[in-house]
């Protein structure tokens, strides 16, 4: 490894894990770079970059934050070389692999190629003239006074359903957990290669979801009778669509590489962080 660098949560205070890389890499001549304006309010010796040189230049890629933090840095490594390693400063932090006690011994076992890798799906989305990327999901969602979001799901140029809901949610696997997961969509593991598209709080005559193949070019056709809807792009609004518009989404296998140390499993993880529970377990007593 000759440089790694790092990506910072906006608000949290991530100088104790940025003094364990920039400690780790000095006896080591490995160069650690930030985004120059995240470095600001930090006083360290990390090199100021710009966030294209930061995909560009680096190694490795590392999160310090929560798993919005994770997916801003997926998007950096979108189509780069680095892999991302997620450091959770936060509290469900489900896309980590560490926390900050162990990042020093992380560090060392990548720098030794002891790690695998998870590639991970991405979903371009084409808003208009411009194409926008997620890592979890695309949500046309409704916005309040103005109706109900009246979706069509489009599959390679054939209409396959239709929804009125809330909002209507396309994830990934990554993104399974997410706004998919509270909209009553499956868990889904990493490396399976597929979209969801589950609707949250539907209220038409077909109220499941579906499971599409990334194979497919899947278009979201807003209706008529639908209200103006936001498009939420990883949670944030990236823009709106009224009746008669159509968002085309494509998905991206293996846009961006997660760093896995072998610590946990996906479902491992899912079950603890998810507070999952059968209801046929009987309490130990």
């Amino acid at each position: 490894m000759h440089a790694a660098g790092l990506v910072l949560h906006p608000r949290r205070d991530s100088a104790a894990a940025v003094a364990a890389v920039l400690g780790w890499a000095a006896g080591r001549g490995i160069e650690i770079l930030g985004i120059a304006d995240e470095l600001e309010r930090l006083d360290c010796l990390a090199v100021g970059v710009s966030p294209a040189e930061l995909g560009s230049r680096a190694d490795l890629l590392v999160s310090l934050g929560g798993d919005g933090t994770m997916l801003r840095a997926m998007r950096l490594a979108d189509g780069q070389r680095a892999p991302v390693l997620g450091v959770n400063l936060g509290k469900l932090g489900f896309l980590a692999e560490v926390d900050v006690p162990d990042l020093p011994r992380a560090l060392s076992a990548i720098d030794g190629h002891e790690f695998t890798v998870e590639p991970r799906l991405a979903v371009d989305a084409r808003l208009g003239e411009r194409t926008v990327t997620a890592f979890n999901d695309v949500a046309v969602v409704r916005v309040p006074g103005d109706g109900s979001a009246i979706v069509a799901v489009r599959v390679n140029g054939q209409q396959f359903v239709s929804y009125a809901a809330d909002a209507v949610v396309v994830a990934t696997p990554t993104g399974s957990t997410a706004y998919s997961f509270s909209a009553g969509g499956p868990i889904t593991s990493p490396s399976v290669e597929a979209l969801l598209v589950t609707p949250a709080a539907p209220h038409s005559a077909y109220s499941r979801g579906v499971v599409l193949s990334v194979h497919d070019v899947v278009a979201l056709e807003v209706l008529p009778s639908s209200g103006r809807l936001a498009v939420e792009v990883d949670g944030q609004v990236a823009g709106y669509v009224g009746p008669g518009e159509t968002i085309e989404l494509k998905a991206r296998p293996g846009a961006a590489r997660v760093v896995r140390l072998g610590m946990t499993t996906f479902y491992q993880r899912a079950r603890r962080k998810l507070r999952l529970t059968d209801s046929a377990e009987i309490p130990p007593g």
